[in-house]
C-alpha cells in the first residue's frame, strides 16, 4: 500500500477522486499543512508545554480548520485562525481538567547545562515550566498580542487577575533566566 498524501508529486487516483469531491480543498489544505505544519506545531508546543499534548493540539485545531475551509475568506490569515482555535482548543481542555496550580513561595532554580544556553532556548524552556495558567496568560499577552480584557474573557478570569497572572509568570521568568553570576552578585536580604 502506498504512504498516503506523502508519495510523491503524483496524484494517487484516490487522491485525484478526493481533490475532485471535495473542488480541490483537500489538496490546498494539504498543501497548508505541509508548508505552515512545523511552525504551526512550536506555537503549540508553547501553549501546552509538551510534545505529544501539542500534537493532539495541532491536530484538533486543523480538524477545525479544514472543515471551515471553504468558509475562510481570508488565505493570508490563516496561521491566525488556526492559531486562534489552538488557543481556544487548549483552553477548552484546560477548563475541563479542572487542574488548579498555586505559585509556591520558592522559585526552583534553572536547570543550565554547559553553558548559559541559547537564549531563545532558555526563554522556551522557562515558558515550559510555568504554570498552565500562567503560560497561556503569557503566550496570550505576549504571542498573540491580546489586550487584558481580551485575556480576561479567553480565560474566564477578572481583568485583575489577568494582571497578577502576568506580573507573576514574567516575576517567574525573570528569575528564571538569570545568569547564576548575576544572582550571587545581588545584595543578600
Amino acid at each position: 500500500m502506498g504512504s498516503g498524501c506523502d508519495s510523491g508529486h503524483e496524484t494517487h487516483p484516490d487522491h485525484r477522486l478526493v481533490i475532485a469531491v471535495t473542488g480541490g480543498t483537500h489538496e490546498e489544505f494539504r498543501e497548508y499543512v505541509v508548508a505552515r505544519g512545523p511552525t504551526l506545531l512550536r506555537a503549540a508546543y508553547q501553549l501546552t508545554g509538551h510534545p505529544s499534548d501539542a500534537e493532539d493540539l495541532l491536530q484538533a485545531a486543523l480538524v477545525k480548520t479544514y472543515l471551515a475551509w471553504d468558509r475562510i475568506q481570508e488565505r493570508a490569515a490563516m496561521d491566525a485562525y488556526v492559531r486562534r482555535a489552538m488557543v481556544n482548543i487548549n483552553i477548552s481542555w484546560w477548563r475541563r481538567r479542572k487542574l488548579e496550580e498555586y505559585p509556591s513561595e520558592e522559585l526552583p532554580e534553572p536547570v543550565l547545562t554547559g553553558g548559559y544556553g541559547y537564549l531563545p532556548e532558555r526563554v522556551e524552556q522557562a515558558l515550559d515550566r510555568l504554570p498552565t495558567r500562567m503560560r497561556a496568560a503569557i503566550m496570550l499577552r505576549y504571542y498573540e498580542d491580546m489586550t487584558e480584557p481580551e485575556i480576561a474573557k479567553a480565560l474566564g478570569i477578572s481583568v485583575g487577575t489577568v494582571k497578577s497572572t502576568v506580573s507573576r509568570a514574567m516575576a517567574k521568568l525573570r528569575g528564571d533566566l538569570t545568569i547564576p553570576e548575576q544572582r550571587q552578585l545581588e545584595p543578600q536580604a
